[in-house]
């Protein structure tokens, strides 16, 4: 049986069960590409991807018009159907307010990828394939309301992944594709394990629902250990330092698709992965990892933020310095303020976003140099003005400039932790001044590499020999279509921070009830506010 509790524009259209339609639309259209009548380059192919994701697109923003309550912190647009009873597996979507904009983040991303992938004339029908079937598995990861059905989707989706690198990446494009399976397939075992322990928890009859898991009253130290499980898987995805190295070397391989995917919507299935399970399912644990999250996400800031600065092939230096930029995550989900986890979830839209046109840029740079080596490039400014603009309007955007998304999201997680007095001041003081290091260096890594690029010593080699044509007209639609919601929320951030207050200030109220429960290892103080002092690290 479907259900859908909530609807604004009639019953005709709130009936419609849109993220179901979402996830099985484009697997289904995937399979219907190797049926495509084709010459050989893959014309008609890219044409019908193209749709295909545009059409899942909409339907993910008939879901948010459609279905979906801002006001409301619960999950919405529930769909639920009896898959296998005898295994407690159970066909269940829904959306709340941080899965939604992930959704919506998932399907705009892969549609600008589809026309990224423009000029793939390689096995075009299994090109597309691939990107299609992703688009449904990962839309599947932020919308499916079973921990086992999620640790299927999160499965589904690794295989795309693997092939795309492996057959479309670089030199080095083996090793790159066999070292992500194994690290992401491999840290994969701990979400089953926890999965199987959290839905057998009790004598009853197994249940991965996640609204009967939150419900559970699971014993502190067992919440620890599947919280140090699921950290590692959804650390290694993130990345957290120091599971990170499978991905400057997956970056350094991939074509700028397939770079947009992994950058603009993968890494954020970590992100939101630790605030689903490890905040939302385990409070009591999240009380005790709180800290060590801190720690972390100022070690990823600092630690990829000067690895960046010391790279000279510019798809590793744009790939640390993703690293670093999802380190601010971590320290939002770390914090105990609603301003600090409202942060992380902007950070994660945001630097979607940005990490998406950086990446692309990264491609269509080399598609005209065929270089990556910062040494061999230089003075094209003058025969790629264009490219130059967009270039600095999205390095401007991933330095954090006012204006931009991305200063909107690291504004509030510093304020939301610092102002947090879950932790002790001296405490607070260090990780953000930690913090502030790696803000400082990336718009010098930035400007630097922009320098580098477009005005540093001209290579006669790379001006004379090769054509270096401007940007096209499909690439600046690109980069327009992100830089508009890139620049529109960094004016008006609640166009995005409204979708998911509701559900942040909930799951905020989780884990401070929790923080409570923990009072034998916590101290407070006896003061007017009765301020409480974070747990040792």
């Amino acid at each position: 049986m479907l259900t859908t509790p909530f609807g604004q524009l009639g019953a005709g259209l709130t009936n419609i069960p849109w993220l179901s339609l979402s996830i099985l639309f484009p697997i289904i259209c995937a399979f219907i590409v190797p049926f495509i009548p084709d010459k050989g380059k893959g014309k008609e192919v890219r044409w019908f991807a193209l749709v295909v994701a545009l059409i899942t697109f909409l339907i993910t923003v008939g879901a948010y018009i459609n279905g979906f309550n801002i006001n409301d912190e619960n999950v919405q647009l529930k769909e639920s159907v009896n898959w296998l009873p005898n295994l407690g597996l159970t066909w269940s979507v829904g959306a709340d307010g941080i899965s939604m904009p992930l959704i919506l983040l998932t399907s705009f991303i892969t549609a600008l990828a589809v026309l990224a992938a423009w000029p793939v004339s390689y096995k075009p029908k299994l090109f597309f394939f691939l990107i299609l079937a992703m688009d449904g598995g990962q839309i599947a990861v932020f919308a499916v309301q079973d921990m086992l059905l999620f640790f299927l989707a999160w499965e589904l989706e690794l295989l795309p992944v693997y092939l795309l690198l492996a057959i479309w990446g670089g030199k080095k494009r083996q090793y790159a594709a066999t070292k992500f399976i194994i690290y992401t397939a491999g840290s994969s075992i701990f979400i089953l394990l926890a999965s199987l322990a959290m839905g057998f928890y009790g004598n009853g009859a197994p249940n991965f629902n996640f609204e009967y898991l939150a419900q559970q009253d699971f014993s502190q130290n067992f919440q620890i250990l599947c919280y140090a499980g699921l950290l590692i898987a959804f650390g290694v995805k993130l990345p957290i330092v120091p599971l990170h190295t499978w991905l400057p070397d997956a970056h350094g391989e991939a074509t700028a698709p397939v770079h947009m995917l992994l950058a603009g919507i993968l890494l954020k299935m970590g992100g939101y992965a630790l605030l689903r399970f490890n905040a939302q399912l385990l409070p009591l644990a999240h009380v005790q990892f709180a800290p060590l999250l801190i720690v972390l996400g100022a070690v990823n800031i600092i630690y990829a933020a000067f690895t960046s600065f010391a790279q000279r092939n510019l798809k590793r230096k744009i790939a640390y310095s993703s690293i670093s930029h999802m380190g601010f995550v971590l320290i939002g989900i770390g914090s105990f303020s609603a301003l600090g986890t409202s942060g992380a979830m902007l950070q994660m839209v945001s630097h979607g976003l940005i990490g998406a046109s950086l990446f692309f840029l990264v491609g269509a740079t080399y598609d005209r140099t065929k270089t990556l080596k910062l040494d061999e490039m230089g003075g094209v400014g003058q025969k790629m003005r264009i490219m130059f603009a967009l270039w600095t309007a999205c390095s401007l955007a991933s330095l954090a400039l006012p204006g931009m998304s991305g200063f909107v999201s690291e504004l509030m997680v510093f304020t939301g932790f610092v102002t947090d007095e879950v932790y002790t001041l001296p405490f607070r003081i260090t990780m953000a001044s930690l913090a502030a290091v790696g803000v400082i260096l990336t718009p010098i890594y930035l400007l630097s590499m922009l320098r580098e690029i477009f005005f540093g010593k001209e290579n006669p080699t790379l001006v004379e020999e090769r054509k270096l044509i401007d940007a096209e007209p499909r690439e600046i639609y690109i980069i327009g279509c992100l830089l508009l919601p890139i620049i529109g929320i960094g004016l008006y951030p609640r166009l995005i921070t409204e979708s998911y207050l509701a559900s942040i200030n909930n799951l905020v109220d989780r884990n401070l009830n929790a923080v409570k429960q923990n009072i034998k290892s916590i101290e407070f103080v006896s003061d007017n506010n009765d301020v409480l002092k974070a747990p040792p690290i």
